[in-house]
């Protein structure tokens, strides 16, 4: 799903409590990891749940892009991470680089709707796929 999607979406519902679950159902969307891919290496440090990010490279029409998968065991949170998937993942880094995701997210009125360890986490998500991003380019 892609973030346009999610914002007419949002558009539809009257209260933040239909929003929830709304991003709550968006978290369902997520392709399971594997078993391997819940350890150490691929956990993001900075959020209140259980977060873990595995960014792929994939060469499609001879560019890079990062594919982008993640788990959580907060079913908020899976959904926070499905909207971060739907803004980053399937571009080049140097796309990645371009975005003004906070633009993204205000467009969704996110970080006046969730709490503080809830941003917190948000950003250390989105602070991690921008460090991989560098690493490419």
């Amino acid at each position: 799903m892609n973030l346009e999607t999610i914002i007419e979406d949002f558009e539809f519902f009257d209260d933040w409590e239909d929003r929830y679950k709304y991003i709550m159902d968006l978290g369902k969307s997520l392709d399971p990891l594997s078993d391997d891919d819940y350890g150490k290496t691929n956990k993001v440090d900075g959020c209140a749940s259980q977060v873990w990010l595995i960014i792929n490279e994939e060469e499609v029409n001879e560019k890079t892009i990062l594919k982008l998968k993640a788990d959580s065991d907060s079913f908020l949170v899976k959904g926070l991470l499905a909207i971060i998937i739907s803004i980053f993942s399937g571009k080049t880094p140097s796309n990645i680089l371009e975005i003004n995701y906070n633009n993204e997210l205000e467009k969704l009125n996110l970080k006046e709707n969730i709490s503080q360890q809830r941003s917190n986490g948000l950003t250390a998500v989105i602070n991690k796929v921008i460090s991989e991003a560098q690493k490419r380019v």
